[in-house]
């Protein structure tokens, strides 16, 4: 049957550059001391240290106490504080206006914050000052990546690797333009390339195995995400990556355990909610639920956990709730056409119902007009007659469900039904049936049915 559950590569993870300082390690006691310099790698809390030391030292040159301070606003950033990295970079331009790095520095900081206008116009004056250095158009690149510009970012890439032909970072970057672009062969080929220069970038290896698992190559899709968890087990999105790709092709149980990790290293929305789409792939609904409840709980406004949670209720038969998810769903993004195409199902479903409310232990066919002696038994016990009425709304159901798919399916479950019928009028009354559980039977059967 088709599924109500978001698909699971739309959460994929693709990165692309980010500034040099963010995700840096910590230092340990047998580490040389910090140096203040552009792309060192150290905790931002320690190279703050280094770059104020040599600011406020009055023998440091103004040019070095310039490029120290672009340093240092690059470390505030990395250390989250994204208003004071602004501040100081608008420091050195009303001092220095011509410094290209001052520009490219703000223009970063800007796309990372999603101020996307302010971020190329600010790349766009890098650029100007200094038109042959190859990481103006590389983070302009990002920029257009950003805003969906590909072609225009491709543009960037080029022009930044026929100043630095071996730019790694480009490479991997313009990878991730094509592959946005659906040319994931393309994608494949230049991330091949970013990995011949730099082969110890995990990041790489995680876009490359989205790229691959596009293409169908499941196999190769895996051994790129295993290689990102062992150059770099600290990112979880490299777990959730794998995690998706394992669901994707059915292996629900190891790709539970990957979003374990992830979920370990740092509890996000989306880690939730991808767990929570295996289990309920697994129809453990209440396990789902609870991702489903947790992401929520962390990102109120994460409109697929709305969506799938609605689809797990769905599964439970809690049709109020499942239409309450479904409609928060679509109201978060009214462009969804699974949740909108779920939402009126349920609505549908709910409507009906609604309209036999009154006919609360009634069964499913007119009791004066009865004539059979096992319908006049039904007719007779308001326990039974709810059992009919049961079979028969949850069959209605999962015909709809199977019809929507495959007419076949939905003719070989309507002959199901009517042998079930044919049956019980066979076989009421004689030694040994039990109408009742017969019932029960048939309704778990179809309950069943309509969880696939």
């Amino acid at each position: 049957m088709r599924s109500s559950i978001s698909p699971f590569a739309a959460s994929a993870v693709l990165a692309i550059a980010i500034l040099a300082s963010a995700g840096a390690r910590a230092e340990t006691p047998a580490e040389p001391p910090v140096t203040c310099a552009a792309l060192t790698v150290a905790a931002p809390a320690q190279l703050i240290e280094s770059c104020t030391a040599l600011i406020d030292n009055p023998a440091t040159p103004d040019a070095d106490r310039l490029d120290a301070m672009i340093t240092r606003a690059v470390a505030h950033y990395g250390n989250g504080a994204s208003d004071k990295a602004l501040a100081e970079i608008d420091a050195v331009i009303a001092k220095d206006p011509n410094r290209a790095r001052a520009f490219r520095a703000r223009g970063e900081i800007l796309r990372q914050t999603g101020k996307r206008e302010a971020a190329l116009e600010a790349l766009n004056q890098a650029i100007r000052l200094e038109p042959d250095n190859a990481n103006g158009y590389e983070s302009r690149g990002n920029a257009f990546n950003n805003a969906g510009k590909y072609d225009r970012a491709i543009e960037d890439y080029d022009e930044a690797l026929r100043l630095k032909p071996d730019f790694a970072q480009a490479f991997s970057d313009r990878g991730a333009a094509w592959y946005f672009k659906g040319e994931y062969r393309k994608a494949i080929a230049d991330y091949d390339q970013a990995i011949r220069l730099e082969p110890s970038r995990a990041r790489t290896y995680t876009n490359r195995a989205s790229a691959y698992r596009m293409l169908g190559r499941s196999e190769r899709a895996l051994e790129d995400d295993s290689a990102a968890i062992r150059i770099d087990p600290s990112q979880p999105e490299f777990f959730d990556n794998r995690g998706l790709h394992l669901a994707g092709n059915g292996d629900y149980a190891r790709a539970i355990a990957d979003y374990d990790e992830a979920i370990g290293i740092r509890p996000e929305a989306k880690f939730l909610t991808n767990r929570g789409d295996a289990y309920q792939a697994l129809k453990n609904y209440d396990r789902a639920i609870a991702d489903y409840d947790a992401a929520l709980k962390l990102d109120p406004k994460f409109q697929r956990a709305y969506n799938n949670r609605g689809a797990a209720w769905r599964g439970k038969g809690d049709r109020a709730r499942a239409l309450q998810d479904y409609a928060e769903a679509i109201r978060l993004d009214p462009s969804d056409k699974t949740a909108a195409t779920n939402h009126q199902e349920i609505a549908l479903e709910v409507e009906r119902l609604g309209t036999l409310a009154y006919q609360k232990n009634l069964p499913s066919f007119n009791c004066a007009t009865a004539k059979r002696q096992v319908e006049k038994a039904i007719c007779a016990d308001p326990g039974l007659a709810q059992l009919d009425r049961d079979i028969n709304d949850v069959f209605l159901r999962v015909i709809a469900s199977a019809e929507s798919d495959s007419h076949r399916a939905a003719l070989a479950l309507t002959r199901q039904q009517r042998d079930f019928i044919d049956k019980r009028n066979a076989s009421f009354g004689r030694r040994g049936y039990d109408l009742r559980q017969a019932m029960v039977d048939r309704l778990d059967q179809l309950n069943t049915a309509a969880q696939q």
